[in-house]
């Protein structure tokens, strides 16, 4: 029988816990009284900060000797392989003693779903762009329904402070059917694969009663072949969910609808499109929702950009689903404050802000760039200072994108350090070179005295990746002074 949160306390070692799944994971398990340690290398904010804040043991690399802690479950991390360095010695000594030893071990999606998704109204976010975004939203929408979610988030909410927490053991009001009394918990639900030894994506184990297919285009080349490999994760995805459930899904995504079409067997509910359950009428910032055609809410707000009007609405139907009203959930959106890390202002000195955000695959560049654009109209200069980082940006699939992605920009400067191509090349098209509209750099300090080099007061400069890169949103502020 699956362990749950009421289950006797147990200590686990998780390796990998700085990731933002894993160290979430790291502090569900903490509230829920196990004892945690956890290892890791190169860890950065928030994520290191808040498991120290936790109390939670971290141990810098993956050094064998760690077996010694003995603890009653390893938890794997998809970081962790089985892969040898130059010299022949394995990248992960740890990983080889725990199979060499014959220790327990899983994997963080297996390990979640037994032992804290189990009994609960799971509510899951899937989609390429604006998962951590929407699974913000729609938590602190049910947080202000009065339903006390639990959750788990890919990121640091500004409303909640923390990235996961278990939320309610009961549900505050309980629903109709006859798992209406099930607490609720809100996951952000990554296609990525689980692990090293499981290759499924990570949602399939959440089996929710409520999935948000966001939007879908080709990503993770690193273990995609093609769009329609990530087409049947989803539709996977989809399998797990029960006839009472319900399929969120947005109506303007032909990749979407591919997926819908390969059988779907739950209550399907869509958002975007003119014809969707529910739209969208006026400027993302200022907006009326639409329930199949009819004004049913108004949502005014501090965000911008069409894509975070429609992670709003994807928020407002799958908050639906467990009878929270759309003027409930717009008016809990109004006071939404976003993600850290999702256009997140550093700092201004000088007259110039500086802003980090966590863009790193071309569309979410673009949709980034272009939401800021918009807010402040033509005559702003914005500075686009990015890393290709992400597994898919490295390999090179993406790099005909860049121009595209950046096109909102009036400069950009691109961090090459570890790509295996020519970035320079890549953005030949926007002019590249001291002067121009695109130089390159391949060291941090390098790329920062480019950027001061040509910063002027009132210049928003938009910091992109997927990592820390290099802490450079405080060396810049410091050398603007």
């Amino acid at each position: 029988m699956p362990a749950n949160v009421e289950s006797p306390a147990m200590h686990i070692h998780i390796l990998g816990i700085c990731g933002t799944f894993m160290g979430g994971l790291a502090a569900l398990a903490r509230e829920a009284g196990h004892k945690v340690t956890g290892c890791d290398s190169g860890v950065y904010p928030p994520m290191s900060d808040q498991l120290r804040q936790l109390g939670i043991e971290l141990i810098e690399g993956y050094g064998a000797d760690q077996i010694a802690l003995k603890p009653d479950m390893y938890v794997v991390g998809n970081v962790v392989s089985r892969k040898r360095l130059a010299d022949g010695s394995p990248k992960f000594p740890l990983m080889e003693a725990i199979l060499d030893t014959g220790a327990t071990y899983t994997s963080g999606p297996q390990w979640l779903a037994e032992h804290v998704l189990h009994g609960r109204h799971v509510l899951a976010v899937a989609g390429t762009h604006g998962k951590t975004t929407t699974t913000s939203m729609l938590t602190w929408v049910l947080e202000c329904a009065g339903l006390q979610p639990g959750f788990l988030v890919g990121g640091v909410p500004l409303d909640f402070g923390v990235s996961a927490r278990l939320g309610a053991a009961k549900r505050p009001v309980a629903g109709p059917g006859p798992v209406g009394d099930q607490p609720v918990f809100v996951i952000e639900a990554d296609e990525y694969d689980t692990a090293f030894f499981d290759k499924r994506s990570k949602f399939v184990h959440y089996r929710p009663r409520t999935a948000v297919l966001n939007n879908l285009e080709f990503d993770h080349a690193d273990i995609f072949d093609d769009l329609a490999a990530i087409e049947r994760q989803f539709h996977h995805l989809v399998r797990t969910v029960p006839s009472t459930g319900r399929v969120v899904s947005n109506g303007l995504e032909e990749s979407l609808s591919r997926v819908l079409a390969q059988g779907c067997w739950s209550e399907v509910r869509s958002f975007g499109a003119t014809v969707s359950d529910f739209s969208a009428d006026g400027d993302p910032s200022d907006f009326a929702v639409l329930h199949r055609g009819k004004k049913v809410a108004q949502l005014r707000w501090s965000l911008t950009g069409v894509h975070n009007q429609l992670n709003a609405l994807a928020a407002i139907a799958a908050a639906d689903h467990l009878g929270v009203s759309a003027e409930v959930a717009c008016e809990a959106l109004s006071r939404f404050q976003n993600v850290k890390r999702r256009m997140e202002l550093r700092g201004t000195v000088n007259g110039i802000e500086v802003y980090d955000d966590f863009a790193h695959h071309p569309t979410a560049i673009r949709t980034t760039l272009d939401g800021l654009r918009r807010k402040l109209g033509a005559q702003a200069r914005i500075l686009a200072i990015f890393e290709p980082r992400s597994n898919t940006m490295k390999l090179g699939t993406m790099k005909s994108q860049l121009p595209w992605s950046l096109e909102s920009a009036d400069l950009v400067f691109c961090h090459t350090a570890g790509l295996d191509w020519d970035a320079a090349e890549a953005l030949e098209s926007m002019g590249v070179g001291p002067g121009q509209r695109a130089q390159v750099a391949g060291d941090i300090e390098t790329l920062i005295a480019q950027i001061t080099a040509v910063a002027r007061p009132g210049d928003h400069i938009v910091c992109m990746s997927n990592g820390g890169f290099g802490g450079i949103h405080a060396k810049l502020l410091e050398a603007l002074k």
